[in-house]
């Protein structure tokens, strides 16, 4: 399984664009609440992360602090200090709430569309590509979601088997574009607004039913299946927006009203 010297590097990449204090503190958050980082952990040394952002430490200090003021990290002198991850940003109902009801409708919509295509075109790929070998690494991320405890670590657990499955798929590209949807979607769908008790058994066996396939090294099998379970997820932020009553745009009827998972 991809651990985040694999990952983290994508994450950076195109830094750039947000090559800013706000914005690297944005990047290293999504790190956080997709389970690179996870609570307790020390983040690598400033020198190290400016060299990672392509910016000097002075930016990259910047960053650290509007982490600090999240209440994300906290920053310890000493010989063993540094900066340790003490919390993961994970929305709460109210957030959540708030986030649907200032999107549209037609927004929610074309978010739907790209992660059905990118989630898709991975499990294609997947099929194609994965070496025998990761099979039983895909398939104990997918056991996971299960066994998580919370909301958030059941959307980490989501996250990692879309994230591995998207490494295996060994695309660069569609790797990026997975963990940004990820970051964008995956909190939003498990949060008591949107998910249900009967979520997790729902979306595990979709998950292992994708790896089965991806297994068999059919790949318009694991395409449809990823693209029926992603499609289902997704627009059931839809309709938890137009439950909400603010639909912010043309009428989009649902597909899973009445059998939300």
């Amino acid at each position: 399984m991809s651990d985040r010297e694999t990952l983290l590097p994508v994450m950076v990449e195109d830094a750039g664009a947000t090559a800013s204090g706000p914005g690297i503190a944005d990047r290293l958050a999504s790190s956080m609440s997709l389970g690179l980082y996870s609570p307790g952990e020390r983040l690598p040394t400033e020198i190290d992360l400016a060299r990672q952002f392509g910016v000097a430490v002075a930016t990259l200090r910047k960053a650290l602090a509007v982490l600090r003021e999240r209440g994300l990290v906290e920053t310890r002198r000493g010989r063993s200090g540094g900066t340790f991850v003490v919390a993961a940003p994970f929305p709460t109902d109210d957030e959540v709430v708030t986030a649907l009801v200032g999107t549209s409708v037609v927004d929610l919509r074309d978010l739907h569309d790209e992660s059905v295509a990118i989630g898709s075109a991975v499990a294609k790929l997947a099929a194609s590509r994965i070496p025998a070998a990761a099979v039983g690494g895909l398939l104990e991320l997918a056991d996971r979601l299960p066994r998580a405890r919370s909301a958030q670590e059941r959307a980490v657990a989501d996250s990692r088997f879309h994230i591995e499955l998207a490494v295996l798929a060994q695309s660069p590209r569609l790797l990026r574009s997975e963990l940004r949807l990820q970051s964008e979607i995956s909190a939003l769908y498990w949060s008591d607004v949107v998910a249900d008790a009967d979520a997790p058994g729902l979306v595990h066996a979709e998950h292992v039913r994708v790896v089965e396939a991806v297994r068999d090294g059919d790949a318009r099998a694991a395409e449809r299946l990823m693209g029926e379970h992603v499609h289902r997820c997704a627009y059931l932020l839809i309709d938890a927006k137009i439950a909400l009553g603010q639909d912010g745009g043309p009428d989009v009827p649902s597909t899973t009203r009445g059998r939300r998972p």
